[in-house]
């Protein structure tokens, strides 16, 4: 087997709207990724071919994922074998997901708020700062209370967790500025009273200028 065919791995059973950033969020913090091809054929499911710079992120992310449940579908993944001319069966969806994803926005029940962060601030710069601590399904941000404030839904319990360890207290920066968040659980009663109180932050700061700010939860 060649080296090529030893860094890609097949990615099978995936759903039919899945994006190709989708893939790469499921793979990436395995390795360096060289190209995804994703393929989405009339019927679903689709499947991608996922090439990595080392053979041994490819092998780490077989281990990983193979059986991973991904929006109710049980994801397939083994090398590629053959090259990805080659044409694979598609295994039949094991499971469902309970309603439609809404293109690519997928929730769940593990989610975190986020706030401080500065008002250039996008549903991607905080997705691209949050999936440090794992898997991201879903990211939103918006002004209430005159704040800025993100959602964050992780796929799973132990992310969702470690995000609140690691990213908590971190410095937030996209191409315009850059400021220092708070991250903790979310909790719809206590986000209510949280975006009524809110100061200024000294050591948050921002190129553009604008001030940081972020609630208080209770």
């Amino acid at each position: 087997m060649g080296r090529r065919n030893s860094c890609t791995i097949y990615v099978g059973n995936l759903p039919g709207d899945i994006r190709e950033r989708e893939v790469e969020d499921l793979f990436y913090k395995y390795g360096r990724i060289v190209d995804i091809d994703l393929k989405i054929p009339p019927r679903p499911p689709g499947y991608a071919f996922v090439e990595f710079e080392d053979p041994r992120d490819a092998d780490d992310a077989i281990y990983g994922r193979d059986g991973y449940t991904f929006d109710g579908y049980r994801l397939r993944v083994e090398l590629a074998h053959g090259g990805r001319g080659q044409s694979y069966s598609h295994d039949p969806p094991r499971s469902f997901s309970s309603g439609r994803r809404g293109g690519a926005s997928r929730r769940s029940e593990y989610r975190v708020m986020v706030d401080g962060l500065p008002s250039s601030a996008s549903w991607q710069d905080l997705k691209d700062h949050m999936r440090r601590a794992g898997d991201v399904c879903f990211s939103d941000v918006y002004r209430e209370a005159g704040a800025i404030v993100g959602i964050v839904d992780y796929t799973n319990y132990d992310d969702m967790k470690y995000a609140i360890r690691k990213l908590d207290d971190t410095e937030f920066r996209n191409a315009f500025s850059r400021a220092y968040i708070r991250v903790r659980e979310y909790n719809a009663r206590s986000r209510s009273r949280s975006l009524s109180v809110s100061y200024s932050r000294s050591r948050s700061y921002s190129r553009s200028g604008h001030a940081a700010i972020w609630g208080l939860l209770s």
